[in-house]
């Protein structure tokens, strides 16, 4: 498998920065500088590859890390309109019980980041998790609105601990062959996450009510964190970095003034925009006519993550077969096709449109999470943070503006939110490769 830029052009085999229309200061992180000194060891060779020790343990720790995370993040969403009825709320207010969590994660996602380059990844994943489930624990007390979505907020914020770290964890202690694959499979314990806290709260909620379905959340969670910590190795290849301001300020700046990095983060956001849209309005949607389908049934609705994990986890053949390039136009395209599906008045045409939206979603995902950590050369936590920065970001604003969109135009306005984030997409990355072909870069992607 060769593993391709943006523009298709492949990673490696003698290309220098400019061969590959990646900027002079961040480049492929398929390698990890090494001082030029005879006799020092390449760090990738002692990195761990699938069927080596330790390699399952790892992924199945971040899997469950994944779990946690979105199974906690997005707890209130499928709950919105029991929510709305028992606090006497709009849509719109509820939606911020979910816009909150995503907000504090997308502002404390970079802070966070810099105390894992410090302290370590494993240790920021681990207190990150235990403030977040304790949180978890407290958020079914909630006595107003008010209350809960400061709550959930305080939770977000706890949460930004895992997802930079994770992915900085893996491009560290992971092949670079393998990168692709191994983000893929945190980002399907993302989705599994998801669509277990949905369908959990859904059927639970329809008993006893939304307190009592966030409050079994947040025992899962506790599980998922406590078997994190006990699975999770020790990392071999971390290097302590500084938290001084202006060495954090001067990666920022770095990051940011690559162009491929900025592509990357602003095609995260628009993909989140979509999901976060959808999946806080779809409730609303289906329990008004023609469905008008109990919360059970709604909450059974997310078992469509599963097709997320799939596609997640695959991405690393989409980027292989078609290119970055490629399998981002081909999540934009799928996730365009469901939300015009999802505007019949059919239901099994509606799941059809959650499912297509889904695959799309969790493919363009994967692909530009993991590209965001074999770009960066220095600063990995840092290049992951501000990407799932841009990407909370897009999940708060999609959730809100959804939800505004919904409740003044329906469902086609939710619909026409997408379809806005989508196009931007693929403009993104029609620009991208444009820019790429200027410098020399450019060469036509594999069909």
């Amino acid at each position: 498998m060769h593993w391709t830029d943006e523009s298709g052009a492949p990673y490696g085999h003698g290309m220098t920065p400019a061969d590959t229309g990646a900027s002079t200061t961040v480049g492929a992180a398929a390698s990890v500088s090494t001082p030029d000194v005879p006799g020092t060891p390449d760090v990738s060779d002692s990195r761990t590859a699938p069927g080596g020790p330790g390699y399952r343990r790892m992924s199945l720790a971040l899997f469950l890390a994944g779990v946690a995370t979105f199974a906690l993040l997005y707890s209130t969403q499928a709950l919105l309109p029991l929510i709305s009825g028992d606090m006497g709320v709009t849509a719109g207010d509820a939606s911020w019980t979910v816009a909150a969590a995503t907000g504090g994660l997308a502002v404390f996602v970079l802070p966070m980041s810099a105390l894992s380059e410090r302290f370590g990844r494993r240790t920021v994943m681990t207190a990150s998790l235990a403030v977040a489930v304790t949180v978890g624990l407290l958020v079914p007390f909630a006595p107003s609105l008010p209350a809960l979505v400061a709550l959930r907020a305080v939770q977000g914020a706890a949460l930004a601990g895992l997802p930079a770290s994770a992915t900085a964890y893996l491009a560290e202690e992971v092949t670079p062959r393998a990168l692709v694959t191994a983000i893929g499979l945190f980002v399907a314990g993302n989705s599994v996450g998801g669509m277990s806290g949905r369908v959990i709260t859904g059927w639970v909620a329809q008993e006893w009510g939304w307190r009592v379905a966030v409050g079994v959340i947040g025992v899962v969670a506790v599980a998922c964190a406590v078997a994190f910590r006990l699975l999770l190795p020790t990392p071999k290849h971390f290097t302590p970095g500084s938290l001084r301001p202006r060495v954090l300020a001067r990666t920022v700046r770095d990051h940011l003034a690559d162009p491929l990095l900025r592509r990357l983060y602003a095609i995260g956001a628009l993909f989140m925009t979509v999901f976060g849209g959808v999946y806080t309005v779809i409730g609303y949607r289906l329990t008004e006519a023609p469905f008008s389908l109990p919360q059970g049934v709604i909450g059974s609705i997310f078992l469509v993550y599963l097709v997320g994990t799939v596609s997640a986890s695959t991405a690393g053949r989409l980027v292989g077969r078609l290119g970055r390039r490629g399998a981002l136009y081909l999540g934009g395209g799928t996730t365009a096709a469901g939300l015009l599906l999802s505007l019949a008045p059919s239901l099994p045409l509606v799941l059809l449109g959650l499912v297509l939206i889904t695959a799309g979603f969790f493919a363009g995902h994967a692909v530009a999470s993991s590209a965001v950590s074999r770009t960066a050369t220095h600063g990995r936590a840092q290049a992951s943070a501000l990407y799932q920065s841009a990407y909370y970001i897009g999940s708060s604003a999609g959730s809100t503006v959804g939800a505004m969109a919904f409740h003044s135009g329906g469902w086609a306005g939710t619909v026409g939110v997408g379809l806005l984030a989508v196009l931007g997409v693929v403009a993104i990355t029609v620009a991208g490769s444009l820019a790429a072909r200027r410098t020399g870069g450019g060469v036509p992607a594999r069909a």
